[in-house]
């Protein structure tokens, strides 16, 4: 039976995949991007800009299976160089932009079984790391929401979080674009190994599908082990 989920931030990395995947699987896809970039001409794409001060999201009327909120950055900075500025409109990207998400669509959720919400966390919250103030307060924000959410929305609606490691996608290609930097990471990930986009948009896709039924509330953790896991 066909679906139709939402994906906000679905034009590259980790969306991507996710869109294709769905897809492939029969589904209906709505994006919301700043630009298609390479997703195919047949799935709907409105363009947003998730950094903007006031969202101009559009009205859906049909019901919706699913929602994924993948917008986010990756600024690594010492403590002292960040600014007011910087936790405010790192804060609105993560986790405003997603509540104002789910406060548009929440109808549209609710006027279907089982409806599952997917958030992006991230690695930092779980394990300290120097130069990462701003991911893990605005992640560690966005963690707390989605066990307030899953108990508020339960037993109709369904809400987890996603939590990765640096991953192979055009976000992190800063990250990744020496031997050297590579290979840090990889040694950083006791599977000895970086994730790919696929990775972490095939836990995404059963999360969101009925397989996950009886699964909210939860931060599920897909890093190579690097959040559990000590090799001595």
């Amino acid at each position: 039976m066909q679906k139709t989920f939402l994906i906000a931030g679905g034009s590259s990395g980790i969306g991507l995949a996710l869109v294709n995947q769905l897809v492939e699987n029969g589904n209906e896809v709505i994006v919301f991007s700043r630009n298609r970039n390479s997703l195919a001409e047949n799935i709907e794409h409105h363009a947003i800009d998730f950094s903007a001060d006031e969202l101009q999201l559009p009205i859906i009327e049909k019901p919706i299976d699913g929602f994924v909120y993948l917008p986010g950055s990756i600024q690594l900075k010492p403590f002292r160089a960040f600014s007011k500025k910087d936790f405010l409109e790192d804060f609105n990207l993560n986790v405003l932009g997603a509540t104002e998400c789910l406060k548009k669509y929440f109808t549209n959720l609710s006027q279907t079984k089982n409806a599952s919400v997917v958030l992006m966390s991230s690695v930092a919250v779980n394990v300290g790391m120097p130069f990462h103030t701003l991911v893990s307060s605005s992640k560690g924000a966005l963690e707390g929401l989605t066990k307030t959410l899953a108990a508020e929305f339960s037993p109709n609606i369904r809400v987890n979080a996603i939590a990765p490691s640096l991953t192979e996608t055009p976000l992190a290609e800063k990250f990744l674009n020496t031997e050297e930097k590579r290979k840090a990471s990889i040694e950083r990930h006791p599977m000895k190994q970086i994730g790919s986009a696929d990775d972490v948009a095939s836990l995404i896709s059963f999360i969101l599908s009925p397989q996950s039924k009886f699964m909210t509330g939860q931060i599920i953790q897909v890093d190579g082990g690097m959040s559990s896991i000590r090799k001595f």
